[in-house]
């Protein structure tokens, strides 16, 4: 991992752990609402459905992402991809925030829960067209965990925000030090390479071969003879 990019690499890695135990607690609730539900013969609606599969998408998005971001974090093409996803799951969870609205409440007198509205004292029986009917759990109970999915998508929200930042970060990172690195395209190349002990020396009899050789091109074509060059 290049030293540069290591605290923007780790503050992303910590923000998708974040995310995931935000996204894998709401699956998780709504995960059982649904179970509720159908389990009893009850009509599922959208929005239920619709937050379970946000949570479902953002759970194994981040998951993906805790695992790969240490290898694949400030690559362009990754890190492109990750900034989409982040900003589409921001939005994602703002809906989310508003379709758990009814967990801003104390969960005290009247409230509006995923397994049906009352006061939250008194049993929660849901009575069909038919004139049969069945018990489901205590609104004071799936309130409080419909507002526990409220205050975790607004949590939420608050991190996809930034890890979008710090995605736009490693990629600004990362072009900043491919033009940087020694290159024929700016002006300037890496430095010699610094001479290796273990490579063999040429003696002094190579050399004055080598220098005779030197000697030998640089004759005039006329057969005049050129000093050689004095030894030291």
């Amino acid at each position: 991992m290049p030293e540069g990019n290591f605290p923007l690499k780790s503050l992303s890695w910590f923000l998708r752990l974040l995310e995931f135990c935000c996204a894998v607690i709401i699956l998780g609730i709504f995960s059982y609402f649904i179970s509720v539900l159908s389990s009893n013969g009850i009509h599922v609606a959208t929005y239920i459905r619709a937050v379970e599969g946000i949570a479902a998408w953002a759970t194994g998005y981040t998951l993906i992402a805790l695992l790969l971001v240490c290898c694949l974090g400030g690559i362009a093409i990754f890190s492109s991809i990750a900034l989409v996803f982040d900003v589409a799951l921001f939005g994602a969870f703002i809906y989310m925030s508003y379709a758990t609205r009814g967990g801003n409440r104390s969960c005290r007198g009247y409230a509006w829960t995923p397994l049906g509205a009352g006061n939250v004292f008194d049993a929660n029986r849901y009575e069909f067209e038919t004139g049969e009917f069945v018990f489901l759990p205590s609104l004071r109970k799936a309130c409080r965990l419909d507002r526990a999915c409220f205050v975790l998508s607004i949590l939420a929200v608050c991190f996809f925000f930034f890890s979008a930042i710090v995605e736009g970060a490693l990629i600004h990172t990362k072009r900043k030090k491919r033009a940087l690195a020694p290159s024929p395209n700016n002006g300037y190349t890496a430095e010699t390479p610094h001479h290796r002990f273990w490579k063999k020396q040429p003696t002094n009899v190579e050399k004055g071969q080598e220098i005779a050789a030197v000697n030998h091109k640089a004759s005039p074509s006329n057969g005049t003879e050129v000093e050689p060059e004095e030894r030291v």
